[in-house]
């Protein structure tokens, strides 16, 4: 009779980033014959937070590693093995003349003037300032709509940017053009690309769950919480001020969120024992969280404990803080909550944008039948006398 211990053991490989760096991870059940081959491989140590032995990723250490535990395993290779990502080209520092610099500062200062907000203003400035960059030395006054058309063939293509950054440089050339009419660009022929009808990524709720149970420290928690139970964008998150919490009607309220609105949510009842241990342990002074000098906490701060959280909670996704608003949005619906209800509670101006998650949620795709479905049952209520057609049954003869 075979030894069941000489069973080969099942070793899954991966691809993963840890720490902004490609790495080779190995999965396996525990076993000190494989730990005492891995530590002969230079370069392999134990990571607490991916819990798994890794090494620097490299065609020689996967090699390696087959190589030295052939005879001890067999192995599970991930997709991700054969994936090569492709590097974005750097953005070269802009050379602006005085003038044109000028120029651009007074647009922004115009931008202001018509009241748009501090992060459209900054996008708007950046591509602008990306543009006059490209077309300098030729003046602005000459510009045409040919000189678009190249900016976004050798610059926009090039550097990968999005169909969304793409639409929103169009705006900000159409502002541009009305800000200083003296340019030959004409403002009916840019056209924005249609937008791209993706999906949102959500987290079933158990995901959710085991988020927060591997999250230990207490601030993230509750950030990680606060997000997912109220739908918190991170920009609302970071400024929501502790004067607008309020506990006994359990709301809160968010002030000037997306579109200069304010608007209520509701705090839920489980998260009221992690919001009093919270703010007792850490007392923030003025907003819900803090970083130093009681200042705003930072997004990219948010985003970074996040990724670490994601990946104790083994969730092989990009999981971003926006991910945990559609999660909450699409639980919502999947929980019967009307989607007008739906819209208010996370501000949206237009239905069309909350209706994305009907496209999302479970609860009633899952009820539909498949027509093979429908099918087989009615053959098999025809007549029951007969023996039942099985579609994984053998049939031939």
């Amino acid at each position: 009779m075979k030894n069941i211990l000489s069973i080969p053991v099942s070793i899954h490989l991966k691809k993963v980033t840890h720490k902004n760096k490609e790495v080779l991870l190995v999965l396996f059940p525990y076993s000190e014959t494989i730990i005492t081959r891995l530590r002969k491989i230079p370069g392999f140590y134990w990571s607490k937070t991916l819990r798994g032995w890794i090494c620097s990723f490299s065609e020689d250490n996967l090699q390696k590693i087959q190589q030295v535990l052939k005879t001890e395993a067999t192995f599970v290779l991930d997709p991700s093995l054969f994936i090569t990502k492709k590097k974005r080209p750097t953005k070269k520092p802009r050379k602006i003349t005085e003038e044109n610099k000028t120029l651009i500062r007074q647009f922004v200062k115009y931008l202001k003037g018509k009241r748009y907000s501090e992060s459209t203003v900054l996008t708007y400035f950046t591509y602008v300032a990306d543009f006059i960059n490209y077309v300098q030395p030729k003046p602005i006054d000459e510009l045409s709509n040919r000189d678009v058309e190249l900016f976004l063939e050798n610059v926009f293509v090039p550097l990968q940017y999005s169909i969304s950054s793409q639409r929103q440089f169009i705006s900000a050339l159409k502002l541009f053009i009305v800000f200083y009419p003296n340019c030959k660009i004409e403002e009916l022929e840019l056209k924005r690309p249609k937008k791209s009808r993706i999906l949102p990524s959500v987290l079933s709720q158990e995901e959710v769950i085991t988020l927060l149970q591997v999250t230990k420290n207490l601030k993230h928690r509750a950030i990680i919480a606060l997000l997912y139970s109220a739908g918190l964008r991170i920009g609302e998150l970071i400024s929501l001020e502790l004067k607008n919490i309020n506990i006994n009607r359990r709301q809160l309220l968010i002030k000037n969120a997306k579109g200069r609105k304010d608007r209520y949510v509701v705090l839920a009842d489980s998260f009221l024992p992690l919001l009093q241990n919270y703010i007792t342990t850490y007392r923030p002074k003025k907003y819900f969280v803090e970083g130093p000098e009681n200042k705003c906490y930072s997004a990219s701060s948010v985003r970074k404990f996040l990724h670490h959280s994601t990946q104790l909670a083994r969730i092989e996704r990009v999981i971003t803080p926006h991910t945990l608003r559609h999660s909450y949005a699409t639980h919502l619906l999947e929980n019967g909550t009307d989607l007008r209800y739906i819209q208010e509670l996370l501000g949206h101006s237009k239905p069309e944008t909350t209706m994305i998650y009907t496209h999302v949620a479970k609860k009633d795709l899952l009820d539909i039948k498949s027509p093979l479905d429908t099918i087989l049952l009615s053959l098999a209520n025809r007549d029951k006398k007969e023996q039942k057609f099985l579609l994984s049954g053998n049939n031939n003869r």
